[in-house]
């Protein structure tokens, strides 16, 4: 590069994903060359508050490492041209060259960030407005996977407002489409926040009002006993997919304490899976992927049924966790792409696809 690429990290947000995402972006931050990149991080509060630079730091105590706080200090001090504010509106878009939004869940991966790049003309890493949308909205992402005929478990659906008016009439039609065990989540979250495994009725109408607390939609799924494998994706119109990784989970299934907190669910990449499985995994994500016209990158989640080894899809994840230590990461570095390098290719995705979309024209002349 013969000019240091000016990139602004947004990090935080309004989600329950909060805590994940100032994980992943630190390290995304001291991942960045300072030979190539000069770095703006941005801190979005809980409430939605935009603290750029050194004064996001002193919020971030207690919240984040210390090494890492004063990782994220040494690449702030020499960043003066950019503009001191907490204001969204006051930030110098025009002295920034792209927008690495390390935002995971509600207000940061569902199109809404997306959508005020899109209108500011800022180039930035990740899926566009809408494939955000759909990959974080559960059910809708399912429909799609459907009607591209991808193999999935059955799943159902319903709104806060249904349950409000009549719980017992909601159960008893999730009971009436498939039995118990069944999970339960919300519709437009990720990181497994919210997330319960319902074995009965009881149980089952907690899981739904922890659900609606999240979401005013809610998914419900079928059990699938099975075994869990993950493919990384990267690429805009010509996407390359990862060899598949296996979760193996500490816990009853892959919930938030399995993926963050308690440190013992396994990863094992590549999954020990025949090669013409591993490929159809492949393939199958690559189609997911582009079925919802996802760009940048994804982590595609799959079930290998223990009872017949079919291949059903479980979810596409739009921004997934971004540690070096996370599946994503992992998948890649397994692929031959370190995470350096990984960070690198998605800034030149982003920028490739702004450059793709900037040769549509937007105004029409009536002769």
């Amino acid at each position: 590069m013969d000019q240091k690429i000016r990139v602004a990290v947004l990090f935080g947000g309004k989600s329950g994903e909060h805590a994940v995402s100032l994980q992943s972006a630190a390290s995304v931050i001291q991942a960045m060359d300072p030979e190539q990149m000069d770095v703006l991080p941005v801190w979005i509060s809980s409430e939605g508050n935009w603290q750029p630079g050194a004064y996001a730091l002193p919020a971030l105590e207690g919240k984040m490492e210390p090494k890492l706080l004063e990782e994220l200090g040494q690449r702030t001090k020499t960043k003066e041209q950019f503009p001191v504010t907490t204001s969204l509106p006051a930030l110098k878009w025009e002295e920034i060259d792209v927008v690495f939004p390390v935002l995971h869940g509600t207000f940061g991966e569902d199109g809404t960030i997306q959508g005020m790049l899109e209108l500011a003309d800022i180039p930035y890493v990740g899926a566009g407005v809408l494939a955000s949308a759909v990959g974080m909205d559960k059910v809708l992402m399912k429909k799609i996977f459907a009607q591209e005929g991808l193999p999935q478990g059955a799943f159902t659906f319903c709104l806060r407002r249904s349950m409000e008016q009549g719980m017992e009439a909601v159960i008893a039609k999730i009971e009436a489409e498939f039995p118990y065990p069944c999970f339960v989540k919300p519709a437009n979250l990720g990181s497994s926040v919210g997330i319960s495994k319902a074995k009965n009725r009881e149980e089952l109408k907690a899981a739904l009002q922890l659900a609606a607390r999240y979401d005013r939609k809610v998914i419900v799924e079928e059990f699938v006993d099975a075994r869990e494998v993950e493919v990384a994706v990267l690429g805009n119109d010509e996407p390359v997919a990862s060899v598949p990784g296996e979760i193996v989970s500490s816990n009853d299934f892959y919930d938030y304490r399995a993926k963050y907190i308690d440190g013992r669910s396994e990863m094992r990449i590549p999954a020990e899976l025949p090669e013409p499985v591993q490929e159809k995994i492949r393939q199958l994500a690559l189609k997911a992927y582009q079925s919802i016209d996802c760009s940048g990158l994804a982590r595609v989640d799959f079930f290998i049924r223990n009872s017949d080894s079919k291949v059903l899809i479980n979810e596409i994840n739009t921004m997934p966790g971004f540690t070096p230590f996370s599946m994503y990461a992992n998948l890649w570095k397994h692929s031959g792409i370190s995470y350096k390098e990984l960070i690198s290719k998605l800034i030149d995705l982003a920028l490739e696809r702004h450059g793709e979309k900037k040769k549509s024209i937007t105004t029409f002349d009536v002769e």
